[in-house]
């Protein structure tokens, strides 16, 4: 996984309408980049609408929010368009961003391990580079806890 002070990698992944979207397209202001491991999950759509609800709070303070998963572009957009998400998912089903960041690690579950993307937020800074790393975060609270740090 990556670490604070390192450089964010640039990717280009596909939004919930199927636009190409960089990071490299928000240098000049912060960067809340989550990885999640699938829509409509309970602690997935959790994490989301706790982003939504907060998310007046990130505009406020000219941050964006990046939600990433292995998920398609179509179930990127029912998803948004079910919970009412106001911001930006991104597709990666090819892995590109998530094993780039280092998210995608042995899961154990009931006795079964696996690999998977593992919950994990990254707060970038205007100039590309990672600022903090919240590794394993709580869906409730994520959204909250990133406001009241930045």
């Amino acid at each position: 996984m990556l670490t604070v002070g390192t450089k964010a990698p640039d990717f280009t992944l596909q939004d919930k309408e199927g636009n190409d979207i960089s990071l490299s397209d928000f240098l000049g202001q912060k960067v809340v980049l989550y990885f999640y491991p699938k829509d409509n999950t309970p602690g997935c759509t959790r994490q989301a609408c706790a982003f939504a609800a907060q998310y007046a709070g990130f505009l406020e303070k000219n941050i964006a929010v990046i939600g990433i998963s292995r998920d398609s572009v179509a179930s990127h957009q029912k998803f948004a368009a079910k919970h009412n998400l106001p911001f930006v998912l991104l597709s990666d089903p090819d892995l590109v961003a998530i094993q780039a960041y280092g998210v995608w690690q042995e899961k154990k579950m009931c006795g079964k391990v696996s690999m998977g993307v593992v919950r994990t937020t990254f707060i970038i800074d205007e100039n590309g580079m990672i600022e903090y790393v919240m590794p394993k975060v709580k869906p409730d609270t994520n959204a909250e806890e990133i406001l009241a740090l930045i």
